[in-house]
């Protein structure tokens, strides 16, 4: 270590702190700004080599447990803790650092860097038995810290993260493959580039609410493959770029209420094959850009009507229920936005989850839909046979319709033969001639009243007839049709 004749009157002080775990303060007042510490004087300016060397080996008292608790210094050279193992905390509080720290490798028990500014922070495959705290600062470089394994939670509340305007090479707040024990908190974190976390395990939550993300045309928020315990919490998140959350596993909520994510020409939001407990999305600004669900599980999806206006890539997407419960009218123009085009099983998915709630009324309203939206795909002659069943019984899901095209049948043929009765084919042998059991032996083909074979229309009434005789068999076969249907789905 530095000779102690060698140090500073300012490395004094924290040297015989030191052993006390007793903080020094260098702030001359409460708004004393750590931007401006590069115009800090020597009596508040640290060497990063005297820190390393009380941080690795100095002096400790068997009463009094060490550590390095230091507010508003200046920092100057590397902090290089590399591989190197750090059995005492590190609070650096509201500390100018002119150089980035690197800590990769480095074993510590506590990382406390609140409200300090630094160029960066290298501390990949970092190990911290605590916490590790960058709350309210202001970091212009990458900090880096995948691969880290940490104990206890992360701190990155306020934290400023890159620089406004000017395009990062890499992530700003690299957290891939890191593995923290409780929670991941970043209220009111503002990262102007990427936040990457591919294949991070969390044990608890992970906090996002409020946080500004900014990575337009790029991925804001890369956590493909994101473990948490229980929630992930974005309320009120600004996402300028995609979030990717594909292969996620969020056992609880994912809750985006009051986010606004934008991503114009791009996937806005993308959680293909993740499986989520609750999808919030409760007051969300209309989301620009796509949204991809394709081959997630979701139990609870609680989303407004036009939370998604964009493209939606829903295929093989499934959900248990949908909140709130609104009429399927105001649901299905979604799946008309399907990037895919039409696919029969985003409707069943819709159905099966209006069937959950019990309203089997809209599960048929959509299932009807979908006949129709089916219809749109086929040759012209199939097209025509799906107008007729759908004008005559609504595909099955309207039997009601049958009986009035029927009775409007029925009356007209009625009214008709009434005015003018056809002439019996036999007369001594024909049975008195009534208009109304005449039209059903029309219209319905395997019932006979002895009516149709004993009398013979002529002129335009035996158009009629035959109009009669062939709307009948129309509306035999589609009922016949609609029942085959409805019975197949039962």
């Amino acid at each position: 270590m530095t000779n102690s004749t060698e140090l500073t009157p300012a490395e004094r002080r924290v040297r015989e702190a030191f052993p006390l775990g007793e903080r020094v303060d260098f702030g001359e007042d409460a708004d004393d700004d750590p931007a401006a510490g590069a115009s800090w004087g020597p009596e508040r300016t640290l060497r990063a080599e005297v820190l390393r060397a009380l941080l690795l080996g100095g002096p400790v008292r068997p009463d009094r447990t060490a550590g390095l608790n230091v507010r508003g210094a200046r920092i100057t050279g590397v902090l290089d803790l590399k591989y190197g193992t750090v059995p005492h905390p590190v609070r650096l509080r509201a500390c100018h650092f002119d150089e980035v720290p690197d800590l990769y490798g480095a074993r510590a028990v506590t990382l406390v860097l609140t409200d300090s500014v630094l160029p960066g922070l290298t501390a990949g495959n970092l190990r911290v038995d605590n916490v590790v705290r960058i709350t309210c600062c202001r970091i212009r470089g990458p900090v880096r810290l995948a691969g880290a394994r940490i104990a206890g939670a992360v701190f990155a509340n306020q934290a400023r993260l890159g620089t406004p305007g000017e395009p990062a090479e890499e992530p700003v707040l690299q957290l891939n493959h890191a593995d923290v024990g409780t929670d991941l908190w970043a209220e009111g974190l503002v990262c102007h580039g990427r936040l990457r976390m591919n294949g991070t395990t969390v044990g608890g939550q992970v906090n996002l609410t409020d946080a500004h993300l900014s990575a337009p045309g790029d991925v804001a928020l890369h956590a493909e493959t994101l473990t948490v315990g229980t929630d992930v919490h974005a309320m009120g998140l600004t996402a300028q770029g995609q979030i990717n959350l594909s292969g996620a596993r969020i056992p609880r909520h994912l809750s985006f209420n009051r986010a606004r994510l934008s991503h114009p020409g791009g996937q806005a939001l993308r959680a293909t094959s993740s499986v989520i407990g609750e999808l919030w999305m409760r007051e969300a600004v209309p989301v620009v850009g796509e949204v991809t669900l394709r081959r997630a599980q979701v139990d609870v999806l609680h989303v407004p009507p036009g939370a998604w206006p964009g493209p939606v890539g829903f295929e093989g997407f499934g959900y248990r229920v949908l909140e709130p419960r609104l009429p399927a009218a105001q649901r299905l123009p979604m799946l008309e936005r399907e990037v895919a085009g039409y696919l029969p099983s985003v409707y069943e998915q819709l159905a099966a989850a209006y069937r959950t709630v019990g309203d089997d009324a809209a599960a048929r309203a959509v299932q009807l839909a979908r006949l129709r939206r089916h219809r749109g795909t086929l040759p012209w002659y199939a097209r025509l046979w799906g107008l007729l069943q759908d004008a005559a019984v609504g595909y099955g899901f309207r039997p009601l319709r049958a009986a009035g095209w029927l009775l409007l049948l029925l009356c007209t043929g009625t009214a008709a033969f009434a005015l003018h009765h056809p002439a019996a084919l036999k007369p001594s042998e024909a049975p008195e001639f009534n208009p109304l059991f005449y039209t059903l032996d029309l219209l319905l083909p395997i019932i006979d009243f002895g009516q149709e074979g004993a009398f013979a229309p002529r002129g335009w009434y035996q158009w009629l007839s035959y109009a009669l005789i062939v709307m009948g068999w129309i509306l035999a076969t589609t009922i016949a049709a609609g029942v085959t249907r409805s019975l197949n789905r039962q």
